[in-house]
């Protein structure tokens, strides 16, 4: 047989790999190496150095927040820093920051103009829709801890440590509080999780962050209204903050896991519905920025 009358054996395809951590590491600088976000997360570090300090000059006879009031009792322990900065941020701060973070992922790209761009290279729009919410997970795991490492520090260096007594009254020795605290830390997280999930979906809808931003919070803010007003008490279950403020069930001896796992499945359906919805909105999306 000839050379030209050889069968033509065709290039195998090429494998594209189902994980990128190149991706991955990509959308995480973008997100950690602007100097914005680091000063977004200067400012959640700021708290709960103000409240240390703040407890430190002048004592405190009480609080009041719509969580657990862990101000009366920063002074027995420092671990209490943490605490209560958590449930001062958790209505406002940090869901600001996840929905900075949440509304620039698609519609700061398309805004720049290299969303067109960053899809013209093999990568699936499903794997990228992925690997954004990713990010997004990560920042809120980050910036929760990040709020809790600072507080935690300064308040172990003002009022010191010891045993911690718990909600419950009991007392629970020095290392179980602080796995408490992450405990409590990941409860946070997933809520704003959550969060960053309909923060994806919004900004597949639009090209400006800001406007992203801004809707986020609002319907953050109006979740928080719903849940307080008792004539729409058949809504409260299924609204994304009703089970925000139920940490304080880890802070129980024993803990209370019903409030805990209700918060979880709510979370997780939220996560779940907008997550999709987001991908249906992107995978089928016509770029144009």
């Amino acid at each position: 047989m000839s050379v030209a009358e050889a069968p033509a054996v065709e290039p195998a395809a090429p494998r594209t790999r189902r994980f990128s951590s190149r991706l991955l590491c990509s959308e995480l600088w973008l997100i950690f190496g602007r100097r914005r976000n680091w000063a977004g997360l200067a400012v959640l570090a700021a708290v709960p150095a103000l409240i240390a300090i703040a407890v430190k000059i002048s004592p405190p006879g009480g609080g009041g927040s719509d969580g657990p009031n862990f101000f009366a009792s920063i002074t027995s322990n420092g671990l209490f820093v943490a605490l209560a900065a958590l449930t001062v941020e958790l209505p406002l701060f940090l869901p600001l920051a996840v929905a900075a973070i949440s509304a620039d992922a698609i519609a700061g790209e398309a805004n720049l103009g290299t969303l067109r761009y960053l899809l013209t290279v093999p990568v699936d729009r499903t794997r990228l829709l992925a690997v954004k919410y990713a990010t997004i997970v990560i920042f809120a795991v980050a910036a929760t801890l990040l709020v809790a490492a600072v507080g935690a520090v300064l308040g172990l260096v003002l009022f010191g440590g010891g045993p911690v007594t718990m909600l419950s009254g009991t007392q629970v020795p020095f290392g179980e509080a602080v796995l408490r605290l992450l405990a409590v830390c990941a409860y946070i997280a997933c809520g704003l999780a959550a969060l960053g999930s309909i923060g994806l979906f919004v900004s597949t809808l639009t090209e400006q962050p800001i406007g992203a931003t801004v809707a986020i919070v609002m319907v953050t803010v109006l979740s928080f209204i719903l849940d307080s007003i008792p004539q729409v008490s058949w809504l409260h279950p299924y609204l994304l903050t009703h089970y925000w403020m139920g940490y304080g069930d880890l802070l129980r001896d024993p803990v209370s896991w019903s409030g805990i796992g209700q918060g979880l499945l709510v979370a997780a359906a939220y996560a779940l519905v907008f997550w999709t919805a987001a991908w249906a909105r992107f995978s089928g999306r016509d770029v144009t920025s």
